[in-house]
C-alpha cells in the first residue's frame, strides 16, 4: 500500500500598500519639465513671465545645476523675482558667464506650492552614484549669512569658491557725475552692483558724512573695484573693505580675514590694496568639482 504526505501550500491574503502621492507628483513634474526647451537667462526672458508662483530650473552649459520654486508672498518673490535674483547675482561672477545659463519653469497653484515642489524634484534628480544639481548644495542660493560669519573659512566646493564676486564688472549708479555724501554714494553703489555689499551705516554719522566725506560719482560705468576702492578714499582713516569670495564688507577696522581675497585700507591718507589670505577648506562632500569650463 502506497502512501504519501501531501504539502500544505499557503498563499498570503493580504498585504501593506503605501501610496506616496509625493513620488507621483514629483513624477507629473519632471515629465512636465522634460516637454520644455530651456532658454537663455535674460533680463527679457524672464520679464516676459507672469508674477506667479512656481519651480523652476537652471542649466549650465545644458546640464541642470539647480531647481528651486519661487511663491508669491510676503517673505517671497514670485517667478521673475526670483530669476531676477539670480540673473543679478551671475552677472557679477567671475569665471562664468551668464550667457551659459538657461532655465525653465513651470506655474503652480498655492496648493502645489505648499508640497514643496521643488524638493519633490530634488529628491528625484538626486543620485548617489554621481553628482546632480551641485548648486543645490553648495550655498548658491544662500543670502548674506550675517557678521557672524565673516570670518568663517569659505568650503572648497562652495559656490562663492568657484566663483568669487568680480570686482572688474562695470557698474552705473543712476546717479549723475559728480560729487555726493558718502552716505548717498554707498547707498547707491549697494543697489548697483551685482553682488550684496553690506556696510556699517550706524557708525556713520549722518551730519558729519553728509557735510565732511565725498565721494566721486564718475561721468562713465566704472569698475566695482574702483567705486569700492573711492568709497574708502572718501572716509577717514581706520575704515576697511573686504572682499570676500561672495560679497563684500566696510567697516570701521583693521582686522584680517581667513578667506578675505583683498583689502583696502587708507595708510598716511593713501588708499593701498592688500592681498588676502583668500584660505579654502578643503573639507567637502566627496565628488562635489566645480563644472568644467570647457
Amino acid at each position: 500500500m502506497l502512501s504519501y504526505v501531501a504539502e500544505s501550500t499557503t498563499s498570503q491574503a493580504f498585504a501593506e500598500f503605501k501610496l506616496s502621492i509625493t513620488r507621483a507628483m514629483a513624477d507629473q513634474l519632471a515629465e512636465a519639465l522634460a516637454r520644455l526647451e530651456p532658454a537663455p537667462l535674460t533680463k527679457e526672458n524672464v520679464e516676459a513671465l507672469e508674477e506667479r508662483p512656481g519651480v523652476y530650473e537652471l542649466f549650465l552649459r545644458g546640464e541642470r545645476v539647480y531647481v528651486g520654486k519661487a511663491s508669491k508672498s510676503k517673505s517671497s518673490k514670485d517667478l521673475p523675482g526670483r530669476l531676477g535674483d539670480h540673473i543679478r547675482k551671475l552677472s557679477g561672477r567671475a569665471g562664468i558667464s551668464l550667457s551659459e545659463i538657461s532655465f525653465q519653469c513651470l506655474y503652480v497653484d498655492e496648493d502645489l506650492e505648499a508640497a514643496a515642489p521643488e524638493t519633490m524634484l530634488i529628491n528625484k534628480y538626486k543620485d548617489r552614484r554621481r553628482q546632480t544639481l551641485p548648486w543645490n548644495f553648495n550655498g548658491f542660493g544662500n543670502n548674506d549669512p550675517g557678521r557672524n560669519r565673516d570670518h568663517s573659512v569659505v568650503k572648497s566646493n562652495h559656490f562663492d569658491a568657484w566663483y568669487p564676486v568680480d570686482l572688474d564688472v562695470l557698474v552705473s549708479t543712476g546717479l549723475e557725475p559728480g560729487y555726493y555724501p558718502v552716505t548717498k554714494y554707498l547707498e547707491a553703489v549697494k543697489t548697483a552692483l551685482p553682488f550684496n555689499l553690506r556696510y556699517d551705516s550706524k557708525a556713520l554719522s549722518p551730519r558729519k558724512a553728509d557735510t565732511t566725506y565725498l565721494a566721486k560719482i564718475p561721468a562713465h560705468e566704472t569698475s566695482a573695484r574702483d567705486l569700492l576702492r573711492e568709497a574708502v578714499e572718501a572716509l577717514p582713516r581706520g575704515w576697511q573693505a573686504t572682499v570676500l569670495p561672495g560679497y563684500v564688507i566696510l567697516y570701521q577696522e583693521e582686522t584680517s580675514y581667513k578667506s578675505a581675497r583683498l583689502y583696502w585700507r587708507k595708510h598716511d591718507d593713501e588708499v593701498v590694496e592688500i592681498t588676502g589670505l583668500n584660505l579654502r577648506d578643503p573639507q567637502g562632500e566627496a565628488g562635489e568639482e566645480p563644472p568644467p569650463n570647457e
